[in-house]
């Protein structure tokens, strides 16, 4: 092994295993410098060790950067993560893991230090990640993402707010159930018993795409443990005709149980929904996906979830048009000019059905949190702000 140098020493002094959430207890980090050496460090609750880069044997995640970048990281205890923000560290593979080593080794001790859990609730282990004090902020990822999509968002709100973001069920490091229903009612149930796991009585939610509809459904359906909502580009019931669903009433999600999706068609769903200029969270979305939908129970889930989203009644008694038309807890809809998944035409029948919800649009995408961190994060921060509800300490 080649020496160790200072800058991966001192992380490693400084790795703190409260902070890091490790898949099946331990996890290798591979730390990379182009053209000059790479370092696993191994990591557990017994603390960090480096080791010799082994080609013969898989990181869970690896972490690029110029010698400069991972000496101003060791230097400075942010640099990790806005390294990462800005794009001169590259994280491959497990982003849960690869965000966990920056969080751990970052030396941060205060309340908006950056952690990794599972918490036990009645849904099952579930894998979040939190930081910030105050308010407590959910934040709830869209279909096929990860709590760490949320990640721009969470350094945005931490100064102000307690921010927790999850893996639903079904995606990423949470617990993936065989035969759960995957819909808008039972993702909203499990959110719920995180609340509860962690003696929260009500809180802020956010939500991106799917995660939008579970937070719609929350307020649906359990409006005092609600306290302001924001829809980033919200999935919503098709109000077309839906000309798959008599098919796809009868194909059952468990058929996911068998990999039939190959993975360029797989990486060209996430290019989709996020754009290239944005290449280094594409290639992370790319990565969070995969690790969990080239798992049985991930295929299974996720295409249980996709038919749920095709499938929802949107009228009737019980359509989701109609009940939308009841939600009480206050509401800022945010969409994106150039969404092509969820089509700002949409903020016209929103308009129409919930009257006293605000609205922004920006330009962008499907992802606002990703595409316009700045604009969309300042207007979730004020709409969060002007909230009468917002109690001093709440949860925190």
């Amino acid at each position: 092994m080649s020496a160790v140098p200072n800058w991966l020493q001192t992380l490693v002094d400084r790795f703190d295993a409260t902070a890091f959430d490790a898949p099946r207890g331990e996890a290798r980090v591979r730390l990379n410098v182009p053209d000059g050496g790479q370092w696993d460090v191994r990591v557990s609750a017994d603390g960090a060790q480096v080791a010799a880069a082994d080609a013969r044997s898989a990181a869970d995640a690896t972490l690029t950067a110029d010698r400069t970048t991972w000496e101003r990281m060791a230097a400075d205890l942010r640099g990790g993560m806005n390294a990462f923000r800005t794009g001169r560290l590259v994280i491959r593979h497990n982003l849960n893991v690869g965000v966990g080593f920056l969080a751990a080794t970052s030396g941060m001790t205060g309340p908006q230090r950056l952690r990794f859990q599972q918490i036990d609730t009645d849904s099952g282990e579930l894998s979040i990640l939190s930081a910030g004090a105050g308010a407590p902020v959910i934040l709830i990822h869209g279909l096929g993402a990860t709590k760490g999509s949320f990640l721009p968002t969470v350094a945005a709100l931490a100064g102000s707010f307690r921010t927790i973001a999850l893996d639903l069920p079904g995606f990423g490091d949470s617990v993936k159930p065989l035969g759960a229903p995957y819909h808008a009612p039972f993702f909203a149930r499990t959110v719920v018993d995180l609340m509860n796991a962690l003696q929260l009585p009500r809180a802020h939610v956010i939500g991106n795409s799917l995660g939008g509809r579970v937070a719609l459904e929350l307020g649906l359906r359990y409006a005092m443990r609600v306290e302001r909502l924001v829809l980033l580009s919200p999935s919503l019931a098709w109000r077309r005709e839906r000309p798959w669903a008599p098919l796809l009433r009868l194909l059952r999600p468990e058929l996911g149980l068998l990999q039939i999706t190959p993975r360029w068609a797989v990486e060209a769903v996430v290019h989709r929904i996020i754009p290239v200029a944005e290449s280094n969270w594409v290639q992370a979305g790319v990565d969070e996906f995969l690790r969990a939908y080239l798992t049985p129970r991930g295929r299974a889930a996720f295409y249980a979830a996709a038919r749920q989203i095709y499938l929802e009644e949107p009228h009737g008694a019980k359509g989701f048009w109609t009940r939308l038309a009841t939600m009480e807890p206050p509401s800022l809809f945010i969409w994106g000019k150039r969404d092509t998944l969820v089509p700002i035409a949409f903020a016209t029948h929103v308009r129409h059905t919930l009257p006293a919800a605000q609205h922004l649009e920006l330009d962008c995408g499907h992802v606002p949190q990703l595409e316009q961190p700045a604009e969309t994060h300042a207007a979730i921060a004020a709409f969060l702000r002007a909230g009468v509800g917002l109690r001093e300490g709440t949860g925190a």
